[in-house]
């Protein structure tokens, strides 16, 4: 579990396998593997947020935050073919299985950037060839993550507050955290540590999960 949230680089062997499953309507063959957020599988909590996140705009710039081998930023691009997806994390294996199924599946509007440890977006010299560094002050009209809430209290806030501030005005968030992880607490915590502008929510509940909304507004 440890390995698949802070290794930038998993000790586990890189074994590939094929799945295919459905992103909201759209059928997809992918890659996925070891060392890396279900790593066979679409996982429940993912399946929550596409069942129950609004549909995003046509156009406009998106983040999928922690995206593992690509579920949530494959469905933005199937859904948005002319948006921008951005799909973060910190694990180069990650970023290389969506950057795989993205091209597999013809969404090229899909950026994989790698972060470090604190969120921070690494510079193009450190970066894998197949990644980009996010533009320093790009802003986000989508945010769509299922949050590593097992890296503790203290890095998950140090991820949501990188990144939840890029909201543009008018944008919103949606975050998908299980009932029994904190995901109750986590919105009181929200409204606090955004501040002025922005507001977090309950959007829905299904199998255990809450889906939390978080809007800039002002």
């Amino acid at each position: 579990m440890a390995e698949q949230y802070f290794s930038a680089e998993p000790a586990s062997k890189d074994v590939r396998r094929t799945v295919n499953v459905t992103l909201r309507g759209h059928e997809t063959t992918a890659q996925v593997s070891n060392g890396v957020f279900s790593g066979s599988r679409v996982d429940l909590g993912t399946s929550v947020l596409l069942k129950h996140a609004p549909e995003p705009p046509l156009t406009g710039d998106f983040l999928d935050l922690g995206c593992g081998w690509g579920p949530i930023a494959l469905t933005l691009a199937f859904e948005s073919p002319e948006a921008n997806v951005w799909a973060v994390d910190v694990n180069e294996r990650a970023l290389d299985l969506t950057h795989a199924n993205a091209q597999a599946n013809g969404r090229t509007n899909i950026h994989t950037a790698q972060v470090d440890e604190s969120s921070t977006p690494l510079p193009a010299e450190n970066q894998p060839a197949f990644c980009e560094t996010v533009p320093g002050d790009l802003t986000f009209d989508v945010i769509w993550s299922n949050p590593p809430i097992r890296v503790g209290k203290e890095a998950l806030h140090t991820l949501l507050m990188a990144w939840l501030p890029k909201l543009k005005v008018g944008g919103a968030a949606y975050l998908v955290v299980q009932k029994n992880l904190g995901s109750d607490s986590l919105i009181p915590w929200l409204n606090d540590a955004l501040g002025e502008g922005f507001t977090a929510s309950k959007y829905a509940s299904s199998k255990g999960f809450r889906i939390i909304e978080v809007r800039h507004e002002i």
